[in-house]
């Protein structure tokens, strides 16, 4: 791994070329996933089967997208009871963590004006959950169970079609999260199916979940049309350890993101070049017995930074600069760091907290913002499915009290009308 140290005099400059690093590059994709929108729109589910054939290799009409409640079923009684267990006590604890993220419609009264604020669900949503060689029940149960949380009438779940046949676990998280119909359609077709709306795909009013950079790539270019979560890319990982947690348990943490994929950032920050040093031997040792080791060992070549600091404040400085997605305190009192924490998508706090956990069964959200955008994004909860209405009323006394300002504040800004909308209701007195 990559060592910095913050005393350096080229650090600054150093560390300004990993953040601008981060952004995933999007040249040569944005055309094409342009092409893959316009298609759908313009045909609709004869673009999605033209697609499905032409990206997935697999062949498939309209009547074969949707996967019927019996298969759901089917799936989930050929999954092995501890496992099935497994998803259920996670799906449990997501939903718990959720339900106190609800908010409340209010209204306040003064003097015959009624000022208020209703909340509402959206009514559709579209949960996109990636496909392939690999499967992740864990991102369909964190991005159904909010919006059912929330109140959303109808979450489709959208997933990429194999040769092998859908993946019973997928299946089976649907049904305990409370889906409500599952779609065999990937890639940014079917982000642009969501959008624009097909003869078989419900238009919805957001998109969430995770995808590769064309995935990606389409929720960017049809935010507007829809709502989406946040633009994501590569998982990242930060920890900032004061030496007191065993080297082994960051090495680890590191790891365990830098087996995502070649384009992870697992990064540590420590004043201590000892400890970063037990940590780096650590990690070597791990990775021969890992799977992945060899996109572990890309991973860590390419994006693996080590940043030796002068103290924990100076390093508490660093890491809200970098705005990391996943923030571990490996100290030996987090909770008193943790009000200097500024920009995190999320924060684990203590020597048995591992990210891992907080992936699977933890309860909040695991879709964070990334590549710095924890600055201004929050973690995916079920505000992002609601929608807030104002409301106001005026009785005929209490427009009196404020006819004056609103008429002079129209006419300030040039709005005659404004201000005659409001004179003509005064002509009754």
């Amino acid at each position: 791994m990559r060592i910095l140290e913050s005393r350096n005099k080229g650090f600054e400059r150093e560390l300004d070329a990993i953040l601008a690093q981060r952004r995933e590059e999007m040249a040569g994709v944005e055309e094409a996933v342009r092409e893959i929108i316009e298609g759908v729109r313009a045909d609709g589910d004869e673009a999605l089967i033209r697609y499905t054939r032409q990206f997935d290799g697999v062949k498939i009409s309209s009547t074969e997208m949707e996967l019927p409640k019996k298969e759901w079923t089917r799936a989930r009684k050929g999954i092995d009871k501890e496992t099935l267990a497994s998803l259920q006590r996670a799906a449990d604890r997501i939903e718990s963590f959720h339900r106190h993220q609800l908010a409340r419609s209010w209204f306040d009264t003064e003097k015959g004006v009624v000022r208020g604020q209703m909340v509402r669900p959206m009514t559709m949503a579209g949960v996109y959950v990636p496909g392939g060689k690999a499967a992740y029940p864990s991102s369909l149960l964190m991005n159904v169970i909010p919006a059912k949380v929330a109140g959303v009438e109808e979450v489709v779940v959208m997933t990429p079609p194999s040769k092998d046949g859908i993946n019973p676990y997928i299946l089976a998280a649907a049904q305990l999260a409370g889906a409500d119909r599952v779609l065999w359609v990937g890639g940014a077709q079917a982000i642009a199916a969501l959008a624009y709306g097909t003869k078989t795909v419900p238009r919805a009013d957001i998109v969430v979940g995770p995808g590769n950079v064309y995935v990606t790539t389409a929720k960017r270019l049809l935010y507007g049309v829809i709502m989406v979560d946040l633009v994501a890319g590569p998982s990242e990982i930060l920890v900032v350890a004061d030496g007191s947690t065993p080297p082994g348990f960051i090495a680890a943490d590191l790891l365990s993101q830098a087996e995502h994929d070649e384009m992870a950032w697992p990064i540590l920050i420590t004043p201590s070049r000892e400890f970063a040093q037990q940590v780096e031997r650590e990690a070597a040792q791990m990775t021969k017995s890992l799977p992945r080791h060899e996109i572990i060992t890309t991973c860590l070549d390419r994006h693996g930074i080590m940043i030796l600091v002068q103290d924990l404040a100076e390093g508490m400085g660093i890491a809200n600069r970098i705005a990391p997605e996943h923030l571990e305190l490996a100290l030996q009192d987090p909770l008193r760091w943790l009000g200097e924490v500024k920009h995190a998508g999320a924060v684990f706090l203590g020597p048995y907290t591992p990210e891992a956990v907080g992936d699977y069964l933890g309860g909040p959200n695991h879709v964070l913002p990334t590549g710095g955008t924890a600055r201004f994004f929050s973690p995916l909860g079920v505000e992002h499915f609601v929608k807030r209405t104002n409301i106001l009323s005026f009785s005929q006394e209490a427009l009196k009290g404020v006819r004056e300002d609103v008429t002079r504040l129209a006419r300030l800004e040039g709005l005659e009308a404004h201000a005659r909308a409001v004179e003509v209701r005064g002509k009754e007195d």
